[in-house]
């Protein structure tokens, strides 16, 4: 089987998945409650938070709404919620708002049966997720796709990107699958397919976290046919709050690649790598959100040798859960087989679906 074939299939299963998992999806009943700084009081379905915008559904509006989180004075539910405050701590519990005099600070209090309740201001509060009991309602994503068509040199790109999340109170974990076709006429056609498995868990109750990724790459530009990396580190968010994120990760990382045959490669196929990485992200209420990942890995097996990846998406909201997305991907390789490319990168534009 190549290398090709499997990772096509591992798309077919995270595309089964997102189908099963918006499949599974049933809204609860529409009794929390919203009061807007306006004095309006609004009685609907808290569906998450996230880059300073709260995401609610009513019974009379077709979707879901955003709203300004600084614009909330008051809010009340009986869900239970993962809660993350600005210093990295994470919580659960149902949500309740604190008296409070005058123009004095909204007070966000989390409530859990087993747990002491906790209280934040609402400004330190970034993220709240529904939880339940069901797996498949805790699980959000992504489907990207994109056609592009020029005429003047006969070339069609066509980009496809899948992604699923899970979110749990310390710990969370994606999978996802990207990949890129383009084709002119009278050139053989390139393809680049990326897949990735990865998990994050927090440590205490503060910024810190450990991870461990799985990644396969495949590129035609590179020759590469499967290159697979396993790796692990510790890492800190540095930054986290309604409008932006920054997190940065070392550790190790061991890479196997298969170079194609007629590459002639001498390189050795195996080998162990440090693993340093960041990842930023800014955001703006219902208008843009930016996102641009890097990781370096100078192999310790062959020094002097270093492999860099960056990913990087622009993405404009059009309504809703649905975006405009302008996407970039590269990764390098200062030490390629020889008569192959070092490098191998691009861009995209796609129309992106999100759930939750």
């Amino acid at each position: 089987m190549s290398s090709g074939i499997a990772l096509a299939r591992l798309m077919f299963v995270v595309l089964g998945l997102v189908f099963i998992a918006t499949a599974s999806l049933r809204a609860r009943p529409q009794s929390d409650v919203l009061i807007m700084r306006n004095g309006d009081r609004l009685t609907c379905e808290i569906k998450r938070l996230e880059r300073g915008v709260l995401y609610a559904s009513f019974d009379y509006v077709d979707g879901t709404v955003s709203i300004n989180w600084a614009k909330v004075a008051r809010v009340e539910s009986r869900q239970l919620f993962i809660v993350q405050a600005e210093d990295g701590s994470v919580y659960e519990g149902a949500l309740r708002t604190e008296e409070a005099p005058g123009k004095a600070p909204v007070r966000i209090e989390v409530l859990h049966p087993a747990q002491p309740a906790r209280v934040f201001e609402q400004g330190r509060v970034v993220e709240l997720h529904q939880t339940a009991e069901s797996f498949w309602k805790r699980v959000s994503g992504n489907f990207d796709s994109g056609l592009i068509y020029t005429k003047g040199n006969d070339t069609t790109q066509y980009n496809l990107g899948v992604g699923l999340r899970l979110r749990r109170e310390r710990w969370n974990g994606e999978v996802g699958f990207n990949s890129t076709l383009s084709k002119t006429a009278g050139v053989s056609a390139s393809t680049r397919n990326e897949s990735w498995v990865q998990a994050e868990r927090l440590v205490g109750r503060k910024r810190w976290f450990y991870a461990g990724a799985a990644r396969f790459l495949e590129s035609a530009q590179q020759g590469i046919n499967l290159q697979t990396t396993l790796g692990g580190g510790a890492g800190r968010y540095v930054k986290d709050s309604n409008s932006a994120r920054f997190s940065v990760l070392a550790g190790l990382a061991y890479q196997k690649t298969q170079y194609e045959p007629a590459s002639g490669s001498q390189n050795p196929p195996n080998a162990m790598a440090g693993l340093f990485a960041g990842n930023l992200q800014l955001f703006r209420f219902k208008k843009t959100a930016l996102e641009l990942s890097a990781s370096a890995l100078p192999v310790l097996t062959e020094a002097g040798r270093v492999r860099t990846y960056v990913n990087s998406s622009y993405s404009i909201q059009i309504v809703a859960n649905l975006w405009f997305k302008i996407s970039f991907y590269g990764n390098w390789d200062n030490r390629p087989p020889a008569t192959f490319s070092g490098s191998d990168y691009g861009t995209s534009s796609n129309v992106s679906w999100t759930f939750h």
